[in-house]
């Protein structure tokens, strides 16, 4: 659940890269996420079969719904085409972490006690699975697959991989406003996801520590550096900070951007319509920079799992990624002891009007063996008590759908809410808005940054990613 793996191959089909990347270039506007998406909700990986694979309902059973929840279900009738339906399908999940292949395991129980379908849960480390969906998608896929909304749902859905579902938003979609009804859409106005939740990329941090140490929680950047400082002093890493799997530090990256030049410049630089080479961009480094020395060291040879252990031992005193992964690691411990800030301000003419906030959902395949029965499961996780069910166990993501019920939402849930709702637009993240070729570029040369970040790899790194980019926006 976290945002991508690096080194997507890409896709040999037909449809050239060239027509491929136009379709893209025009549909960035698809990756807005207004902020009442989630004010509504606040009014209420078998790519390598190194897989784990277990059947839903094998073991413990989902927590019962609440009356609303069963009413809502009760509201959705299924599609003729589903209607059909029945016997089993498989899904592919790189929901890998204990935590949230748990919550999954939920929904998934939930699905076949609704639907009356089977489910075999083929689960693949995340990296995994996204560094193999190419070759998943075009080989022998099950028969629904977790995926991320944004040009990583779009890419694939204009390779014609992905099965449309338009049907099933026949069904479903009084469930969804039009901002997830969007990001659900591939580039030809066809449905080709089920949206879950999303969740926002934020620092976070131990209640506990900064009561103790008497910290108070930064606006703006100098004032953050400031408390960098005085976290070093104190003998603390200021900043938990892990790359290893390369796709966490693009997070980085984008925030900054996001402060410094503004959504629609990273929108556009994310299109090349800006070069890598602008002075905007040398901006976003160069602030980063300034930061790193507060960073844990190493960093591309750690994986976050062990950054957020560094934070849970109070070892470090902030650490900036998604709740999705935070959130996630904390909920077993100690989740009352955490508690997040939206990243400070830069420039005044921006503040914190934008962030990085995922939405993840789930996609048929085109190759997909039993597609009525898949499409069965996916009208039940379209509706508010499939969404009520799921977050009774996930306690770090927030649910799209409108109408349902969270009694169990946390205080991080709960502002997560309300900081998202706050928000003029949100990003999906570099790897999603983007295409697979310059996410995976991007990742090298921000390594290569993190390594050394001195003005003339800066300088370097910039005129490659442009190079770059040129030959991938126009072969």
């Amino acid at each position: 659940m976290s945002d991508s793996g690096s080194g997507i191959p890409g896709v040999e089909t037909p449809l050239s890269r060239r027509s491929v990347l136009k379709g893209l270039a025009g549909a960035a506007g698809l990756a807005v996420v207004p902020g009442a998406l989630l004010e509504a909700c606040s009014s209420k990986k078998k790519a390598t079969p190194a897989a784990t694979t277990s059947a839903a309902g094998s073991s413990s059973a989902a927590p019962s719904a609440s009356a609303a929840t069963s009413s809502a279900a009760a509201s959705v009738a299924p599609s003729s085409s589903a209607a059909a339906a029945g016997g089993s399908i498989t899904f592919g999940s790189n929901y890998s972490d204990p935590s949230v292949k748990a919550a999954f395991k939920t929904l998934t129980d939930a699905a076949t006690a609704k639907s009356g379908v089977n489910i075999t849960v083929n689960t693949v480390d995340h990296n995994t699975f996204q560094n193999n969906i190419s070759s998943y998608l075009q080989g022998t896929p099950d028969d629904l697959a977790t995926w991320f909304a944004g040009y990583r749902l779009q890419f694939f859905a204009a390779q014609n991989l992905l099965a449309p579902l338009d049907d099933v938003w026949a069904t479903i979609g009084a469930n969804f406003n039009d901002a997830a009804k969007s990001l659900s859409k591939g580039l030809d106005g066809h449905y080709y996801m089920v949206p879950l939740y999303n969740y926002p990329w934020v620092i976070f941090y131990n209640k506990s520590v900064f009561a103790a140490k008497g910290y108070t929680v930064p606006t703006t950047w100098d004032d953050m550096i400031t408390l960098a400082k005085k976290m070093k002093t104190d003998g603390l890493i200021p900043f938990a900070f892990a790359d290893k799997d390369g796709w966490p530090a693009l997070g980085t990256f984008d925030i900054i951007n996001l402060r410094v030049n503004g959504y629609d410049y990273h929108i556009k630089l994310m299109k090349h319509e800006v070069p890598w080479t602008d002075k905007g961009v040398t901006d976003v480094f160069t602030h980063w920079a300034e930061l790193l020395p507060y960073c844990q060291t190493g960093a591309t040879g750690r994986i976050w799992q062990d950054s957020a252990l560094a934070l849970e031992k109070k070892q470090a005193g902030m650490m900036f990624q998604g709740s999705n992964q935070v959130a996630a690691n904390y909920a077993s411990t100690n989740l009352a002891d955490l508690d997040f800030f939206v990243y400070p301000a830069i420039n005044p003419q921006y503040g914190t009007d934008y962030m990085d906030a995922p939405t993840d959902g789930f996609m048929l395949p085109k190759k997909a063996k039993n597609a009525a029965a898949a499409k069965k499961v996916l009208e039940y996780i379209g509706t508010p008590a499939a969404e009520t069910t799921f977050l009774q166990t996930d306690l770090w993501d927030v649910g799209l759908s409108n109408g349902l019920v969270a009694p169990t939402y946390n205080d991080i849930q709960k502002k997560a809410v309300a900081e998202i709702g706050k928000c003029k637009a949100v990003s999906q993240f570099m790897d999603r808005d983007t295409i697979p070729d310059m996410a995976n570029a991007m990742i090298k040369l921000i390594q290569s940054f993190i390594d050394d970040h001195s003005a003339a790899n800066i300088a370097a790194i910039q005129k490659s990613a442009e190079d770059q980019s040129k030959t991938i926006f126009t072969s």
